[in-house]
């Protein structure tokens, strides 16, 4: 999809940024441009503000937001104004770019500039858990996510219990798993969002000392947009989820329509593995995840 844009240059605001102490004590103007990547078909149809963002309010914030408390780096600045931007909902994209006219560099210059990008990128996330309370763990990882200010939440699935497996199959001894789905938009890289998933299993107790061991909290990235990862600490797509009906079950509760890129249709995916290897999968009775 082609998005529309929605442009503010030359917004001026005074700010004490920099590593110098001339720079905090004095302070100096900095010009600020943004454009915004959106779909504006429905606020020109129905000619309203609320389908739209209010430039005029936006340009209030992002003033406000260059004059609070310093930073060193404009490049630190032009994160602070992306993610002002990226809160307003209808906001895709955003192009920001911070110019410093003044900044202290000792020869003649006309300007110097820092220019980022930053985008909500569409997620799918798998939550499991077969230790402790586990739905109460899941949910409350579901928290923690949506308290990120680079995530937001889009759907979640219901609940489904299925039983453990190991490298030799299904473990009937150990306690049952359970499985659920999260579709999520996030500003932060594949990375920084995997990151942020270490950091909440950390928070609930995780160990990684079996691969195929017991989980108080175990949370993988399915899909990244449709990009395409493979290196030592990330695989994208999932390199297994088209394998895993405690997968692709609670996803396509969720997304009848959903697809794992290069793989096809969640739907189709799973009555294959459900017929292939009559692996069980058991509705938990619960409200969905989100």
């Amino acid at each position: 999809m082609t998005l529309d844009r929605l442009t503010l240059t030359g917004l001026r605001a005074f700010g004490h940024h920099g590593v110098y102490e001339a720079e905090r004590r004095d302070g100096q103007e900095f010009v600020i441009d943004v454009t915004l990547y959106l779909d504006l078909a429905r606020a020109a149809a129905g000619d309203a503000l609320h389908d739209t963002v209010h430039y005029g309010e936006l340009a209030e914030d992002i003033v406000r937001a260059v004059e609070r408390d310093p930073v060193d780096l404009i490049e630190t600045l032009a994160e602070r104004v992306a993610a002002l931007v990226l809160r307003h909902r209808p906001v895709r994209a955003v192009d920001v770019t911070v110019h410093k006219p003044s900044a202290p560099i000792p020869v003649p210059f006309g300007d110097v500039s820092v220019s980022i990008r930053r985008r909500w990128t569409r997620a799918v996330i798998a939550l499991g858990a077969n230790l402790g309370d586990r739905e109460a763990t899941i949910r409350q990882a579901v928290l923690a996510l949506a308290a990120h200010p680079g995530v937001r939440i889009v759907a979640g699935s219901p609940l489904v219990e299925t039983p453990a497996l190991r490298l030799d199959g299904v473990d009937e001894t150990a306690p049952a798993y359970l499985n659920a789905v999260l579709e999520l938009d996030t500003t932060l890289s594949p990375h920084g969002l995997l990151a942020e998933l270490h950091r909440i299993e950390d928070a609930h107790g995780r160990t990684r000392t079996e691969r195929w061991g017991d989980r108080t909290l175990d949370l993988d990235i399915l899909t990244y947009g449709e990009e395409r990862i493979d290196d030592a600490d990330l695989v994208v797509p999932h390199p297994r989820a088209h394998e895993r009906a405690f997968v692709l079950a609670p996803w396509a509760a969720m997304d009848e329509d959903a697809r794992i890129p290069g793989r096809g249709a969640v739907v189709e995916l799973l009555d294959r593995v459900l017929t292939s290897t009559g692996e069980r999968v058991v509705p938990y009775e619960a409200e969905p995840i989100a």
